[in-house]
């Protein structure tokens, strides 16, 4: 995709939201296998025009530890202003026990040129292509359970 060119609701197979660590959703952190609604701040864009409850949605831990994609799921709500006046957007996710880390994924053709890959410093929200959504859940095997066949209503 040309970078200049503005994304349409097709362009999209599903959001990819960074972190530079895991939200810890609970007292005792976020346990593998269990899903949390959460809050994830994202830049006010033309892109949040485009998200919608029901969109798949990746979260991308960044930094040195353990990089890649942790956790799956999807929108819950469209982007908002919180309190703060900073705009937010409600995703429900679901954290794998074997995250697909970032150097598998840069290996995978179909997943190199991902706007996460080429521009690590991006702001939220990213996105994922079809083809790249495919080389996720090839890559997460049995968890993919959570992407697949997840929908917009």
């Amino acid at each position: 995709m040309n970078p200049a060119r503005r994304l349409s609701t097709g362009d999209v197979a599903a959001w990819l939201l960074k972190s530079a660590s895991l939200p810890p959703a609970g007292p005792g952190g976020w346990v593998p296998g269990t899903t949390r609604r959460l809050d994830r701040c994202v830049r006010p864009t033309y892109r949040l025009s485009l998200m919608a409850p029901g969109q798949p949605c990746l979260l991308w831990l960044s930094g040195r530890a353990e990089p890649g994609v942790q956790a799956v799921g999807t929108v819950v709500a469209a982007p908002r202003l919180d309190v703060a006046g900073e705009e937010t957007v409600e995703v429900e996710l679901r954290r794998l026990h074997r995250g697909v880390p970032r150097a598998d994924l840069v290996h995978d053709p179909a997943f190199r040129d991902a706007e996460v890959v080429r521009m690590a410093a991006g702001s939220n929200p990213s996105y994922v292509t079809h083809a790249q959504l495919a080389a996720v859940v090839e890559l997460l095997g049995e968890e993919a359970g959570a992407l697949v066949g997840r929908r917009p209503a």
